[in-house]
């Protein structure tokens, strides 16, 4: 057992009301020495903290170097752990400063600078001094802490490469100085953060999410300022973090489940009635953490930053009436964790312009279905953001941006503030599908020509599909074209029986560059739709044209009708290739979102040579994919009646935009609401995350029952 886990079992003390600090250093060293170290840290991260930073990180380091001397006379477990949370809040603090959070509080260079100096000069004396005082050095169990924190990500549910974060700690960790391994690690991780290519692109205005629960606070960091949950990832937060089950106290006030649990001995007596209820309070545990580390930006920023996405339970997401039940229940216990939380976090400020409490949530409506348009605009009517998720066409994602205006518009007139809300492009899922479907079509003409089955069964045989000659030709079909085992249409062996068949023809040479031309204009696909949205309505042209018309059919001021669309934000997720990111970026409008791995492929296509992240700047209008891809997809290929559906717009749209003035060259053949739960691509997720869903909730029972 790694010796720095004995800390990690040393639960915080309770934090209890009224609070009896007596100014901000107080506060600070109080929350620090009951363990709240994060939360202490991140109590600085205020505006009125600016001027003075520089003038309570020197009270605090002063104050805690008393501390840390008079460990001498404590008994050793005791001397231990008060060391080690002294450490690791003098850390917490650093770390803050060096991080992208310090521009969105306003700190200036000269006091961060100043803070950073104090706060190294200090760890250096105290580790120093450590050596000659003590038999252990507990500087070093920080170090192991911190990074044990960041290899959590992705560790057991692993998709290659691996998380970002990972990464970024084996790069820390390589420039460690066991003689002085915290100060050592901060200055080593100054470099990781600072030279990130997140943290770069968010410098120049960008923003980003996290599709992830865990690793959110280095990410903060780097300057992700978003973080989007599905069932799916709710499910593979428990499996990499078990601790949510029982012992977690990683973020201030947050539960771990059978805390949670134990408060509702309702459950006990009948769990399967309760089976709903406490799945979403298993949800909450794991999402209310990314709640508490984005709190000070969400804060700092009056919500324009620092949103968590919440997905509701996909069997009430076609019911008006069960998804605004489940979402103010949500809303209603976030705000009550927030309050607390706020109360500590915000102690000692001016509170009277801040909705103290106010959750910093927006919740994960699926356009699966045409209710999505009601469900959206009345959360956003009540100034309750929204993220418009199981969304691949512009089409959808049009009418759902009209939905949030609409919202958003009766919130601002009614006085309501509103917050940063999301409209999601499945980018990657989108182009699965569209890969699957062509496969299917391409294997099913293998399969029609002499040999074919014979070819068919031989590529099966090769990708390992279990008893695949007793499948059914389009079941067998379906399954070779999956992601799972055909993720390029220029795969090897894929390509082989292509030739073989000579449905394309008997060039070697024509077959391999039609398939490589293919798979191209496919990933193309959906960087496309986030385009052409963004085109529709962010674009300085088409912006005008909207904010002219939200003041005149809704009554609204200059400053309202601004506050409308700045918060309204595209967000290309699901991705699968690191240009999916770098052609959507755009500083107005617009939030990437990004899974740990992908995070890492971008960050590796970033470190290659000859790399120029200026070529990137507002590349979603700049760098807009090619007409003629555009023309192939939608006019050539076998998936041309997709790729419309997901490419262009509906009659009513296109009447609609005229209307409003803006000027769209798509065509009318997009996919229309009546046909949302229609699309493959809507069927494939909503099938993904309702059994992931269902799968998470028996695990759930299961614990009840136990407990």
């Amino acid at each position: 057992m790694v010796e720095y886990l004995e800390y990690k079992d040393v639960k915080p003390k309770a934090l209890s009301f009224p609070i009896d600090s007596i100014d901000h250093v107080d506060h600070v060293i109080k929350l620090a020495l009951s363990g709240h170290d994060k939360l202490a840290a991140d109590h600085l991260l205020h505006k009125e903290m600016v001027g003075s930073l520089a003038f309570t990180v020197g009270s605090i380091a002063r104050t805690l170097s008393l501390k840390f001397y008079s460990c001498i006379s404590l008994d050793p477990k005791d001397s231990k752990i008060t060391r080690f949370r002294i450490y690791n809040v003098l850390a917490q603090i650093a770390l803050n400063l060096f991080g992208y959070e310090r521009i969105i509080v306003g700190f200036s260079e000269e006091e961060v600078k100043e803070s950073i100096e104090q706060l190294l000069n200090t760890l250096k004396e105290l580790e120093s001094s450590e050596k000659r005082m003590f038999q252990s050095s507990v500087a070093k169990d920080i170090v192991e802490n911190i990074l044990q924190d960041m290899r959590i990500v992705m560790s057991k549910y692993y998709r290659a490469p691996g998380s970002m974060v990972a990464k970024m700690a084996e790069n820390i960790e390589k420039k460690v100085d066991k003689e002085n391994p915290l100060s050592s690690f901060l200055n080593a991780a100054k470099d990781e953060i600072q030279g990130n290519i997140y943290y770069r692109l968010s410098l120049n205005g960008n923003r980003f999410g996290n599709d992830y629960a865990l690793g959110l606070r280095w990410l903060r960091h780097l300057g992700f300022v978003q973080v989007s949950t599905n069932p799916v990832l709710a499910a593979a937060a428990y499996i990499d973090d078990e601790t949510l089950w029982e012992g977690y106290f990683g973020e201030s006030f947050c539960n771990d489940f059978k805390t949670v649990v134990l408060e509702n001995p309702r459950w006990a007596e009948f769990p399967e009635a309760y089976a709903d209820e406490m799945t979403m309070k298993a949800t909450e545990v794991s999402v209310f953490p990314n709640l508490a580390v984005f709190r000070p930006i969400a804060i700092a920023s009056n919500f324009e930053h620092g949103m968590v996405s919440y997905q509701l339970n996909p069997h009430v997401s076609a019911s008006v009436e069960g998804s605004l039940k489940d979402a103010l229940q949500i809303y209603s216990d976030a705000h009550e964790f927030l309050k607390k939380y706020d109360a500590y976090l915000l102690w000692g400020y001016d509170n009277s312009c801040v909705e103290v409490g106010r959750p910093n949530l927006v919740f994960k409506v699926p356009g699966n279905n045409s209710a999505a348009i009601e469900i959206t605009s009345m959360l956003e009517s009540l100034g309750i953001g929204t993220n418009n998720t199981e969304t691949y066409t512009v089409s959808q994602e049009a009418y759902l941006i009209v939905s949030k205006i609409d919202g958003r518009s009766k919130a601002v007139k009614k006085g309501f503030h509103v917050t940063t809300c999301y409209e999601t492009t499945m980018c990657g899922r989108l182009n699965d599908h569209l890969r699957e479907v062509q496969a299917e079509m391409l294997l099913s003409k293998v399969w029609d020509t002499e040999n074919g089955k014979s070819l068919v069964m031989d590529l099966a045989r090769i990708f390992n599909i279990k008893e695949f000659d007793k499948l059914p030709k389009d079941r067998l079909i379906k399954i070779l074209s999956d992601r799972k085992y055909l993720n390029s249409l220029t795969n090897e062996n894929f390509v082989k029986t292509i030739l073989a068949s000579k449905i394309l023809g008997s060039s070697e040479k024509d077959v391999i560059q039609y398939l490589e031309r293919l798979e191209d204009d496919i990933g193309k696909a959906g960087i496309a739709v986030s385009q052409i949205l963004f085109r529709l309505f962010f674009t300085p042209e088409s912006r005008i044209k909207w904010f002219n018309y939200i003041k005149q059919k809704y009554g609204l001021n200059d400053s309202q009708a601004n506050k409308v669309l700045d918060g309204i934000h595209v967000l290309p997720a699901s991705k699968r290739k690191p240009r999916e990111t770098f052609l959507t970026l755009s500083p107005n409008n617009m939030t990437n979102t990004e899974f740990p791995n992908h995070q890492t492929n971008v960050m590796m296509e970033a470190q290659k040579e000859g790399f120029d992240i200026k070529v990137y700047d507002n590349a979603v209008v700049k760098l807009m994919i090619d007409k003629d891809s555009i023309h192939r997809l939608t006019e050539v290929y076998d998936i041309r009646e997709d790729c419309r559906l997901a490419l262009e717009l509906t009659p009513e749209l296109i009447s609609f935009f005229k209307e409003v003035g803006v000027a769209t060259d798509a065509g009318e053949r997009g996919l229309k609401p009546e046909d949302w739960p229609k699309f493959g691509a809507v069927i494939k997720t909503k099938t993904e995350f309702t059994n992931a869903y269902n799968e998470f909730k028996s695990k759930v029972l299961e614990f009840v029952k136990k407990v």
